[in-house]
């Protein structure tokens, strides 16, 4: 079942969560830009129903060299509208939702893996 929540809504609410990365993990934040989509778009030979909340595509801060800045694109970070309302059932669990995905890919900007994160309780 999807919980109902306008677009407008949703955007605040990630917007809050990016607004609550620690003042100086965000200072060490090198070229990231955050979106916003409907729906997770397998790529060939995934599964066609992923439920993915959210998705960073990039290289970690810990996996670049010397030669990563010269003309390199943004990391990018995509939060899922519809699969994180369909896994919530009140406001109150968007807000939880949102604010534990969005540590969660910048986590992975930072180079942590699903399995320290896990550990840590953000999965």
């Amino acid at each position: 079942m999807l919980f109902e929540m306008g677009d407008d809504e949703f955007q605040a609410l990630v917007e809050q969560a990016i607004e609550a990365i620690p003042k100086a993990a965000f200072a060490m934040m090198d070229n990231v830009i955050f979106f916003i989509e409907d729906e997770y778009t397998p790529l060939p030979g995934e599964p066609k129903n992923p439920e993915i909340l959210g998705l960073y595509e990039g290289i970690a801060l810990t996996e670049r060299d010397l030669d990563w800045g010269a003309g390199a694109l943004p990391d990018r970070i995509t939060i899922f509208k519809n699969p994180t309302l369909r896994a919530c059932e009140t406001r109150e669990d968007v807000v939880r939702e949102i604010g534990i995905t969005v540590m969660h890919e910048v986590a992975h900007h930072f180079g942590i893996d699903d399995a320290k994160l896990h550990d840590l309780g953000w999965s």
